[in-house]
């Protein structure tokens, strides 16, 4: 009974592992018909090709150029400050109002300028008063020459002195006349005593008259030189004006040139001196952008090549300037020089302060590679881009270095030879080895 209770045990055990082997077999046949089956289903999606649309890689000239970075600066900058010391009493422009050469940026109280100005002008309508009395004293025209003849009293005198002389010399004749009738006796001799009494008189008025014809000559000359005294006092009076009239003037602070107020130091109220600043006064158009270019680069430049520059404020956009100034020195330290570069900037869209990358363009020129910009791929996050070349009918990937994009055409700087075929379209559905389907 033993015997065949084992017997049976053993043929129950064996029949299990017949059927769990089965089962396990079975299994494995689905599990690999499964496998198989996803294995072909895969296969034949990657056999499908992508449809895409190509571009020939092309060869071009362009210009040999010398890349650096710089920050644009004012072409002028002004700190403004009044030339008297005084208040604040209006500021007629705020921080980036545009204002015009002589424009008022501020003013202060004049009042005190004023008074002192209407003085002045005063002191001068004085002065001119007493030029005029001093040329109508010896009868001068405004703009008449100097004449003692002309002299009204010069001219009295003048008259009594010839009177005089003349009634000397007749009084003279007479006399003598006289002294021939007394020799033969046809008159007295108390006759030509009278006769030669009055020619002495006569003589001796002449004399008189002569001394005051010098002396109104004298009187005339000297009121001349009273002439040329008050013109001084007129011409002191008239600076004494102007220098009024320029502290008034100083009241004003204006523009010294058109440009936009990029800062505004002092409110109405405030009190000032001529160490104070008042505003600060930018002249950007044009605007000039300062480049360090290395020593070894910087023998190929010359004033007047063109400059290519962008900034982050307008993206895509370039601005183009010129050479202007070479630094005639190498910084010892960086072993780079300064070059200038000078921009038209009518619309004020460069501003100073912005930070811009620039390019030197030099006479000579390159060829360069360029495809369409829809068959470049460009993984931001990366900082990188990729060109899907077409080769026996696959995409095959190529990493590049993409330069600048112009006319819709993107420069490769490496990574990619000209004639080469590359994918414009569906760049998002390829990846390394897909059969491509090219379409016209």
């Amino acid at each position: 009974m033993k015997g065949s209770s084992r017997l049976t045990n053993h043929s129950l055990w064996s029949r299990l592992s017949k059927a769990a082997m089965a089962c396990v077999a079975m299994t494995a046949v689905i599990s690999c018909g499964r496998t198989a089956a996803n294995s072909a289903g895969v296969q034949a999606a990657e056999m499908k090709p992508v449809r895409v649309a190509t571009a020939t890689a092309v060869s071009r000239d362009v210009a040999v150029s010398i890349s650096s970075s710089g920050t644009f600066v004012a072409e002028e900058a002004s700190d403004l400050a009044p030339m008297a010391a005084g208040r604040v009493v209006a500021t007629p422009v705020d921080v980036g109002a545009w204002v015009n050469q002589g424009d008022v940026i501020a003013r202060l109280d004049d009042r005190d300028a004023q008074l002192r100005m209407e003085q002045a002008q005063a002191a001068v309508q004085q002065a001119e008063a007493g030029l005029a009395q001093a040329r109508m004293r010896i009868g001068l025209g405004e703009k008449a020459q100097f004449d003692p003849a002309a002299v009204p009293e010069v001219q009295a005198a003048k008259a009594a002195y010839d009177s005089a002389e003349a009634q000397a010399k007749l009084a003279a004749a007479n006399a003598k006349r006289y002294a021939s009738l007394v020799a033969t006796g046809d008159v007295s001799a108390s006759s030509y005593e009278q006769a030669r009494t009055q020619s002495d008189s006569a003589q001796a008025q002449a004399g008189a008259a002569r001394r005051q014809y010098e002396s109104a000559v004298n009187i005339a000359r000297l009121n001349h030189q009273g002439i040329d005294s008050a013109e001084a006092a007129v011409a002191s009076a008239r600076s004494q004006l102007a220098m009024a009239r320029k502290e008034l003037d100083d009241t004003v602070v204006r523009a010294p040139f058109a440009g936009y107020v990029s800062e505004r130091h002092m409110s109405a109220g405030e009190s000032v001196s001529p160490s104070s600043k008042i505003a600060t006064v930018l002249r950007a158009n044009p605007i000039r952008l300062d480049l360090q270019i290395s020593e070894m680069e910087a023998a190929r430049l010359r004033t007047g090549m063109k400059v290519i520059a962008q900034v982050a404020a307008k993206p895509g956009k370039e601005f183009t300037g010129r050479v202007t100034v070479l630094s005639p020195a190498v910084d010892p330290s960086s072993r780079a020089m300064t070059i200038r570069a000078e921009f038209t900037n009518p619309s004020f869209e460069l501003r100073p302060g912005m930070f811009a990358t620039a390019r030197v363009l030099l006479p000579e020129g390159e060829q360069a590679v360029f495809v369409p910009t829809a068959a470049v791929l460009t993984d931001a996050s990366a900082n990188t881009s990729r060109v899907f070349v077409i080769e026996k009918g696959r995409a095959r990937v190529r990493v590049v270095q993409a330069g600048g994009a112009v006319d819709g055409m993107t420069r490769i700087v490496s990574g990619l030879a000209p004639g080469a075929v590359a994918a414009s379209s569906n760049l998002q559905d390829l990846y390394d080895g897909v059969q491509i389907e090219r379409r016209n």
